[in-house]
């Protein structure tokens, strides 16, 4: 199987025979197979798909409402395909474009190709000003340099797909995730489209979980094999500045001072405790970092390639 289209769908009943036929013709000359997620659509989103589905379509249908990013998952994990392309099931996304990035990551040598849609067809306040804003502090925090990161669109090499460990809200993140892996990535200009059919998901709430998603992904990127570099560091700098605040206070209360009334002796106590709890849990950080790890035999890093001599001296 040469490409596998992963596309999650909810509540996009109106848009499931256009979207098949139009994967069909522009599609027609690679071997493909259509995987659809259906993420607890309540409406005739599931009906629509066994209806107009060919042979080259398989449809999950998960138990409930997920989210994008777990629908997205479960549709890569079932992936055979040796490219992997995830798009919108709105429309929006065009999947005459895939041939092109295909051709692009093969021409290129890249491990991903992602979409930057060039003429986007959304509201500009609530949906290109928020996601423009989020960009660029995505780009600034984490070194990924993309311009759009929130569009789906995408095509990845087999093992760089499944290897993203997709979790809770993290698809705007799949760049991060896959450059954390040693993906190379580029970018390329695709086309977009106003949604004709049914009611856009997204919203300006999306902006602020972007920001605490972001805060795990600086986490992850920086310190997921070294927990205790994060934790500890803290954790010493308020425990030293704690010490320092307590012994200046017994000074003074040697040099006969009263100093059960002055703030500062609680913000030193705080200090102190907060900066212990820190490194405790810089510890207990490692201690489930290196259980992950060898509970499940895995390794902190990944090997691309080796390579074994031939030539005879």
């Amino acid at each position: 199987m040469k490409l596998s289209l992963v596309i999650p769908v909810m509540n996009e009943a109106d848009n499931i025979k256009p979207l098949l036929d139009k994967i069909t013709d522009d599609l027609n000359t690679i071997e493909h197979e259509v995987i659809l997620v259906d993420d607890g659509s309540t409406d005739q989103t599931v009906e629509m798909i066994k209806q107009y589905a060919s042979p080259q379509v398989k449809l999950l249908i998960l138990n409930r409402n997920y989210g994008q990013t777990t629908a997205m998952a479960a549709g890569i994990n079932e992936a055979k395909g040796t490219l992997i392309a995830t798009l919108d099931g709105d429309l929006q996304n065009d999947p005459s474009d895939i041939p092109m990035m295909m051709q692009k990551l093969e021409d290129e040598g890249c491990d991903v190709v992602a979409g930057r849609r060039s003429k986007r067809q959304d509201g500009v306040f609530l949906r290109k000003i928020p996601s423009g804003i989020a960009n660029y502090i995505i780009r600034r925090s984490t070194g990924v340099y993309l311009k759009d990161y929130g569009c789906t669109l995408k095509v990845f090499k087999k093992d760089v797909a499944k290897n993203l460990g997709l979790y809770g809200e993290l698809h705007r993140f799949i760049p991060v995730l896959a450059k954390m892996h040693g993906a190379k990535i580029i970018e390329v200009d695709v086309k977009h489209h106003e949604r004709i059919y049914g009611e856009s998901k997204y919203g300006l709430g999306r902006t602020f979980k972007v920001v605490s998603d972001l805060l795990l992904m600086l986490f992850m990127q920086k310190y997921k094999n070294r927990p205790i570099h994060l934790f500890g560091g803290i954790g010493m700098g308020l425990f030293t500045i704690g010490a320092l605040i307590n012994l200046y206070l017994l000074i003074l209360k040697l040099g006969g001072e009263h100093i059960g009334h002055r703030p500062i002796l609680t913000l030193g106590v705080l200090l102190v405790i907060a900066g212990i709890q820190l490194i405790t849990t810089g510890f207990l950080a490692e201690l489930v970092m290196r259980t992950y790890y060898e509970s499940q035999q895995k390794s902190p890093y990944t090997i691309r390639e080796t390579f074994i001599g031939t030539k005879v001296s």
